[in-house]
């Protein structure tokens, strides 16, 4: 009973957020208006106020990653991989992926999958051919995701590529990619819609789109437990951890702003995919969601 009162509580302090003052209401008339966590902002300020928070929090990023979900996001994304099916010689678009936590595990499957024994000429070409696009609007993550490839010894590999882009505008070409993955990184755009159709136009006829999000809880007593751990736990541990607790009341607020499971998987579906599905993790805390090109 008390932690169910302290959550109520705790949800009645950041739904007051939502409410604008009459002035904050008049800046905004003229200007479309998104959201940034709980707080109404002008569109063309989220992209900056977002970079801000992955700059901020990304020498720590990987860290307070683990110690967030209890290390559990390493089993999500290895979960991310297994259904993406990579193969040697694909062209592949990470979105989001600044630290490159997909993309080596999408290179490490395909290295895995290839036979060593009796490996002749043409198996080699496949590999040389296989690339792995990293793409990030943040230089700060992209950063990150370079050294880590350096400490992994893949500074020479040509499989990656590493690009700084906008995931509502992406430059690459229609019909150029076998998958496209985005984790942890969707909720944080400013149009969804624009990030889907940009997915939807680089893939290739039966490519795949992925996407590993937090997400929605809807079981009861769980929910509770994990609003409270969202709202009181984390943002004092990325201040404690990182030096940053608004960073971290952001991310907990822009998870309870995506859309629920359902309504994402009809966003998915109205951007042209097909066989849309999803899948829960954790009671809701995550959710992959796919959906095929045809």
């Amino acid at each position: 009973m008390a932690l169910r009162t302290a959550t109520r509580r705790l949800e009645r302090q950041q739904l007051s957020k939502l409410r604008t003052s009459p002035s904050s209401c008049s800046s905004l008339l003229h200007s479309h208006a998104t959201s940034f966590g709980f707080k109404e902002v002008r569109e063309e300020e989220k992209s900056q106020m977002v970079s801000d928070v992955f700059s901020s929090v990304a020498s720590n990023y990987d860290l307070m990653n683990d110690l967030m979900s209890g290390g559990l996001h390493r089993l999500w994304k290895d979960r991310l991989v297994s259904k993406l099916n990579p193969f040697p010689g694909m062209k592949h678009l990470d979105v989001a992926g600044g630290t490159g936590d997909v993309a080596f595990r999408i290179l490490d499957s395909i290295n895995s999958t290839k036979r060593r024994v009796l490996e002749d000429a043409q198996d080699d070409d496949l590999h040389e051919e296989t690339q792995i696009y990293v793409c990030d609007i943040n230089p700060n993550m992209l950063n990150v995701g370079k050294k880590r490839a350096i400490g992994r010894g893949l500074r020479e590999s040509k499989s990656l590529v590493w690009v700084e882009g906008d995931a509502e505008a992406l430059n690459f070409d229609d019909n150029s990619m076998d998958g496209y993955t985005i984790a942890f990184g969707i909720r944080n755009v400013t149009h969804v819609e624009k990030v889907l159709a940009e997915a939807y136009r680089v893939l290739r006829r039966g490519g795949r789109f992925l996407c590993l999000e937090l997400s929605h809880v809807d079981i009861p007593g769980f929910k509770e437990l994990y609003d409270y751990y969202s709202f009181s736990v984390i943002p004092a541990m990325g201040e404690l951890v990182a030096g940053d607790r608004q960073s971290y009341q952001y991310l907990v607020e822009s998870i309870r702003r995506f859309p629920p499971q359902e309504k994402f998987a009809s966003m998915i579906a109205d951007a042209g995919f097909q066989k849309v599905e999803y899948e829960n993790l954790v009671g809701g805390v995550v959710a992959i969601h796919s959906g095929l090109k045809f």
